[in-house]
């Protein structure tokens, strides 16, 4: 098999060899989850102190959705932040996410992507040099480049957390302690 990170067709060539980076790791994500059961994507950890794949999903998604805005030079909508936010809760953890299943976490992260591909195509490789605020409270800056990067490494980084969950969920059903 080849790997490439090729741009689209219809995208700057910079833009485009970002966005792939990011296409590539939601492919990624899609493999990696195929086939869990609700039981596992609610699962927590073998103390139940871990982030699920549910919350990790839910994340990744709310996180791309902001760099999408954020890319657009554009607010993030209400129905947006009340339908996949908030980015923490109370007490600086990821909110908690149970029974959502994965068809309709998948589902939301593919629309958020679809959003990206819809922007990616509008920006120009000039484009990438724009600063953007973001952090909790916008105190951070960044160029649109490396909001892009950021969405690929990201993703990557919560996949190794998913990754090593269903290492565990798989050893608690063999090892029978459930």
């Amino acid at each position: 098999m080849l790997y490439d990170l090729q741009g689209e067709a219809n995208m700057s060539p910079i833009v485009g060899i970002l966005y792939s980076a990011v296409k590539e790791n939601s492919q990624r994500l899609q493999s990696i989850t195929e086939g869990m059961l609700q039981e596992e994507v609610d699962y927590k950890g073998p103390d139940n102190n871990f982030n699920s794949t549910a919350q990790l999903i839910r994340h990744i998604t709310y996180v791309d959705l902001n760099w999408v805005y954020r890319m657009k030079e554009q607010p993030l909508p209400d129905s947006f932040k009340e339908q996949y936010g908030p980015m923490i809760d109370v007490n600086n953890r990821l909110p908690m996410v149970k029974g959502s299943s994965l068809i309709t976490l998948m589902s939301n992260y593919e629309g958020v992507f679809t959003m990206l591909k819809e922007t990616c195509t509008q920006l120009t490789d000039a484009d990438l040099d724009k600063f953007v605020a973001f952090g909790h409270g916008n105190e951070k800056r960044a160029t649109i480049r490396w909001g892009l990067w950021h969405m690929a490494d990201h993703s990557r980084y919560h996949q190794a957390h998913i990754n090593q969950l269903r290492k565990w969920y798989l050893n608690e059903q063999v090892g029978g302690k459930r």
